[in-house]
């Protein structure tokens, strides 16, 4: 009789499985336990992926929300329109704000003379659809409401179209007395602002003055904000005149208002008076920024002040108040130096310069070398800006050709 009993007997490396009979002798079989080779090469290669078992759910859009609706031939309430409009306001998607005006100009419950009208107008100016939000206005009752005027011209100005909103806003003067347009429109200044500018870009002279007016009628002269546009206006335009008329009016002078009147006086080559508004800013302890301390430095570069004393107490000046460190200062500083012949204070205010890639210092200094006639030192500079890959500007690069020939 057989005995069908294994046993299991191990040596290094290997198992043994052995199976004893009484008649037969015993049957070893060898099995090697060797770790594969090739495993760890061929799993190295293989990307494993995490289950993920939480679905990543897809965000519905306003847009979706509103195909949906239509589909069940359910209408959208006013209320989460207006929730729709302020949303794409914010993040001016053009595309979606198309959609919404077509949706929203076929509901049955929408009046024109709904306040949902100046929010849909807004978002239409807002995504850049100024076309769609002006056929959308010509749609609108003959007695068009303040706001809405505003929104389609301040509109137009967004986009540089100067004349068209200066039609409208002329139409809207003649559909509303000026008055109404103050009662019920409270930031009308800021409507009188751009159209000034407006006026500037498009050099409608004629309009800007007549703005001035109105200003002066309504007892607007002590609002700096809108002081400060007409004497930019004027200023720019040539007719200083006019802004230092502007500057009188204004009951207490500001920075702002010191500054303009400056910048304006400077641009017209008024040199003198432009150190004595200055000094008269300084007595009044108006504090000076920037922009006063650079019209102010290009005066004492100018003609007639070329001894540098005027610059030098003007940058000692900026030095107490903390503004040398200030673009606008640092430039003018290297700039007036220059022309009055200071070379190596101007390289001092350069070096000082932490912004070593700022070419308006590189060009303001290369331009200082070639004034004074060190043009050695200028094609040294220049092979220093090359160096150092700073934009050089072509105009100076003709100048150094110029005055090396």
């Amino acid at each position: 009789m057989l005995s069908h009993s294994p046993t299991l007997h191990s040596t290094p490396g290997h198992y043994i499985l052995c199976r004893s009979t009484t008649v037969n002798p015993p049957v070893s079989i060898k099995i090697p336990l060797r770790k594969p080779q090739l495993l760890p090469q061929i799993v190295k290669h293989i990307q494993i992926t995490p289950i993920n078992t939480t679905t990543r759910k897809k965000k519905t859009s306003n847009l979706d929300i509103i195909r949906l609706m239509d589909t069940l031939n359910h209408p959208i309430p006013l209320d989460i329109y207006s929730s729709f409009l302020r949303e794409c306001t914010l993040h001016s998607d053009s595309i979606e704000a198309l959609q919404l005006h077509n949706g929203l100009i076929r509901h049955k419950d929408l009046r024109f003379d709904s306040p949902l009208i100046h929010r849909l107008l807004y978002m239409l100016v807002s995504c850049g659809q100024l076309d769609i939000a002006r056929n959308l206005f010509d749609k609108m009752p003959l007695r068009k409401d303040i706001l809405s005027w505003a929104i389609v011209i301040i509109g137009y100005l967004d986009c540089s179209k100067h004349e068209e909103g200066i039609n409208l806003f002329i139409k809207m003067l003649l559909y509303h007395n000026v008055c109404d347009v103050i009662c019920k429109f409270p930031n009308w200044g800021i409507l009188l602002i751009g159209i000034l500018e407006a006026c500037l870009q498009s050099l409608n002279l004629g309009l800007g003055k007549q703005l001035h007016g109105l200003m002066l009628k309504l007892g607007a002269t002590n609002d700096f904000s809108l002081s400060f546009s007409l004497m930019d206006f004027y200023g720019k335009l040539g007719y200083l005149k006019d802004a230092n008329f502007v500057f009188n009016q204004v009951g207490d002078h500001n920075t702002d208002i010191w500054t303009v009147k400056i910048v304006n006086t400077c641009k017209l080559g008024c040199f003198d008076e432009v150190i004595e508004d200055f000094k008269e800013m300084g007595r009044a302890g108006i504090r000076m920024n920037g922009v006063t301390f650079s019209s102010v430095l290009r005066a004492c570069g100018g003609p007639g002040w070329y001894g540098g004393n005027c610059g030098k107490e003007v940058h000692a000046m900026a030095i107490k108040l903390g503004l040398e460190s200030d673009a606008l200062v640092k430039r003018g500083l290297i700039d007036m130096y220059g022309k009055c012949g200071m070379v190596m204070d101007a390289k001092r205010v350069f070096e000082l310069n932490t912004n070593k890639k700022n070419a308006v210092y590189w060009n303001a200094l290369l331009m200082a070398y070639v004034r004074n006639g060190m043009h050695i030192d200028a094609i040294k500079f220049l092979y220093l800006m090359e160096a150092s890959r700073v934009n050089i500007n072509e105009k100076l690069i003709n100048h150094v050709r110029i005055a090396c020939s």
